[in-house]
């Protein structure tokens, strides 16, 4: 996920990848999405939800 482009759907389909890891890669993989949603959040802060 580079977070430049990304749509809700990209998100769920990044998502439900994931979900069909074993655990192990599972946790890796979500890592390192919230890495990215993070550095996204960072340099956008628009992007986060409206309060």
């Amino acid at each position: 996920m580079d977070g430049a482009n990304e749509t809700p759907s990209d998100l769920l389909s990044n998502l439900e990848v994931i979900e069909a890891q074993p655990l192990a890669t599972r946790a890796a993989a979500y890592e390192s999405l919230h890495d990215a949603l993070a550095r996204r959040l960072d340099t956008d802060p628009g992007a986060g939800p409206a309060s």
